[in-house]
């Protein structure tokens, strides 16, 4: 293996492992679940993403061929940590937010917060039918 790819690898590494730590810090650190939801969905995800590629430079360089594995991995992880951490937004705002303190977004509204069928669309009978509870 060459001189440049091996800092290439290097430098993936640290860099990867400096999003690790900075993603696993703020999930300790911050005050609350939806700002410390934020942590590992996007830190910790371009940290692996950086790791795996690493290991792709690495195995290119040693000759043994591109790795689908690596990207597989990737696809996955980019594709399921946005989702989880939406599911996980959407199951807190249920939980601990009235519809009628969010903003307004327009004739949409917000996707957390969509009328159910038989609603009849008026805000008010919106947020009588949601069970929400305040802790």
């Amino acid at each position: 293996m060459n001189l440049y790819a091996e800092i290439a690898v290097a430098l993936l590494i640290v860099v990867g492992a400096s999003f690790g730590l900075v993603g696993s810090w703020g999930l300790l650190r911050l005050p609350h679940l939806m700002a410390r939801l934020h942590a590992p969905t996007k830190a910790t995800t371009l940290g692996v993403g950086s790791v795996l590629l690493a290991s792709m430079v690495y195995f290119l360089a040693t000759g043994e061929g591109f790795s689908v594995h690596e990207v597989l991995i990737v696809l996955f992880l980019f594709l399921t940590a946005p989702v989880s951490a939406s599911f996980i937004a959407r199951g807190y705002l249920r939980a601990h937010v009235d519809p009628a303190e969010l903003p307004g977004a327009g004739e949409q509204g917000w996707a957390s917060f969509v009328p159910r069928a038989g609603d009849g669309g008026d805000q008010a009978e919106a947020s009588s039918s949601w069970d929400v509870r305040k802790d």
